[in-house]
C-alpha cells in the first residue's frame, strides 16, 4: 500500500517528531527533579544516549515511546497500514539496538530502567513515577 500523503506533507509530519526532550521524558525529569534527584540528560558518553543518567545511583533511565520502540502487547503500538515492510524492519532494528545498548550498559555496571510512554498516561502516571523512584533507590551502591 502506498503512502496516502504527499512527500511534502509526510516530510512536514516527520519533522515534528523529536528524538529527545519529548513530553514523556519531560514528565519523568520534572518528577525526579521535584524529588531531589539530579541527573544528566541524553549523555552521549553512554550507549544509546540514555534519556536520564543518575551517576550517584549508577542508573540510567530510558523513556521509550510505545510506537518507536515497538512496545509489544501495548494498545498504543500499531504498525502503520502503509509501507508495512519498511516499518516492521525499522521497528525491529530499533528493538535490537535498544537491546544491544542495554546489554552494554549492564556489562559496564549500570542499572537500566525503561519507562514506557503508556505507563505515563494519566491513570497510571503517579504509580509508575513512584515505582521509578523506588527502583532508583534500590540501585544505590
Amino acid at each position: 500500500m502506498a503512502d496516502n500523503r504527499s512527500p511534502q506533507a509526510r516530510s512536514k509530519n516527520m519533522s515534528h517528531i523529536h528524538s529527545k526532550d519529548t513530553k514523556p521524558e519531560e514528565t519523568v525529569r520534572r518528577f525526579l527533579f521535584s524529588r531531589g534527584f539530579r541527573y544528566r540528560k541524553n549523555d552521549r558518553r553512554y550507549p544509546g544516549k540514555p534519556d536520564i543518567v543518575l551517576p550517584k545511583f549508577q542508573t540510567v533511565v530510558f523513556v521509550h515511546g510505545c510506537f518507536w520502540h515497538g512496545h509489544t502487547n501495548c494498545s498504543y503500538f500499531v504498525i502503520p497500514k502503509s509501507n508495512i515492510d519498511f516499518w516492521k524492519q525499522k521497528l525491529k532494528y530499533n528493538q535490537e539496538r535498544d537491546s544491544v545498548n542495554i546489554d552494554k550498559l549492564q556489562a559496564a555496571g549500570w542499572h537500566v530502567i525503561v519507562v514506557w510512554e503508556c505507563e505515563l498516561r494519566t491513570k497510571n502516571r503517579e504509580a509508575r513515577l513512584e515505582s521509578l523512584v523506588n527502583e532508583i533507590h534500590e540501585c544505590r551502591p
